[in-house]
């Protein structure tokens, strides 16, 4: 593989119909970061900007099959693991992937939709746990997830997010990136534990109700990253960067009524007034 090549990421979620979250999301902020997006479904969803009203999983090994089929024919420089649904799809994910260790693996643990659904089984947090989180190059929940992982009251404070990362890196993942956006007040810190370090990533909330797929668009854009052979806390910092952009930039799309998505090609795409 030559300096040039475009690296090619997978992702392995649920798809969203309306765009802004799972699959759709993931392959958007694939593109804007420059690589080549491929997709495994793990379950199909009727939701839209103003919550979720089903949740359909695919048969696992069928899930497990999808993988298979891509890696059979094609490199995989990264991959990206979010929506699992349910414990069986989580042990089928891991098994399929197991065989390929040494590619980065970004696991994004989503549990709760924007609108509180339940995106995961509750049978399934024990085998997201034990299966996938030792598979994981970087770990990125937020505080409700990193606090439902460890069966802890969710974190008020930084000293907890601390605390809190690092005891999700002794269940497996190389990295934890704990996001922040549900602490109070006006900052919205990342921290980040990896190759020994703690790192702190330090951000302005930004005021907008566009926030539909933010976790699962960060989580992708740190698959690219990695991919492209960037070190983890360089990948955050440069992935960070991207998505503010995103958020900031998100009021130049118009889509639904709810929490809107962010808008992944604002690099790209020049918005013109129309007479």
């Amino acid at each position: 593989m030559t300096p040039s090549t475009i690296r090619n990421v997978l992702t392995i979620a649920g798809s969203d119909p309306s765009g802004g979250a799972g699959i759709q999301a993931d392959l958007k902020a694939f593109s804007a970061r420059g690589c080549y997006g491929m997709a495994a479904i793990t379950a199909l969803t009727a939701q839209n900007t103003r919550g979720v009203s089903a949740v359909m999983p695919l048969d696992p090994a069928f899930v497990a099959e999808q993988i298979r089929m891509v890696f059979s024919d094609i490199r995989v420089d990264a991959v990206k693991i979010g929506m699992i649904a349910n414990a069986g799809i989580a042990r089928a994910v891991a098994e399929a992937l197991r065989p390929h260790r040494g590619i980065p693996v970004v696991l994004d643990p989503v549990m709760i939709a924007k609108g509180g659904a339940s995106l995961l089984d509750p049978d399934a947090v024990e085998a997201l746990r034990s299966e996938l989180l030792p598979l994981s190059t970087l770990l990125t929940p937020n505080l409700p997830e990193a606090a439902a992982l460890l069966g802890d009251p969710e974190a008020s404070d930084r000293r907890i997010m601390e605390s809190q990362a690092i005891r999700l890196t002794a269940l497996g993942p190389q990295g934890v990136l704990v996001k922040g956006g549900h602490l109070k007040g006006r900052e919205s810190p990342d921290m980040l534990v990896a190759e020994g370090e703690v790192s702190w990533f330090e951000a302005d909330r930004i005021e907008t109700r566009n926030t539909h797929g933010t976790g699962c668009s960060l989580s992708s854009a740190l698959a690219a990253e990695l991919a492209k052979g960037l070190a983890t806390s360089e990948a955050v910092r440069v992935a960070k960067v991207w998505l503010a952009e995103a958020v900031r930039k998100s009021g130049a799309l118009s889509v639904g009524s709810g929490h809107g998505p962010v808008h992944h090609f604002h690099a790209l795409w020049k918005v013109t007034d129309q007479d």
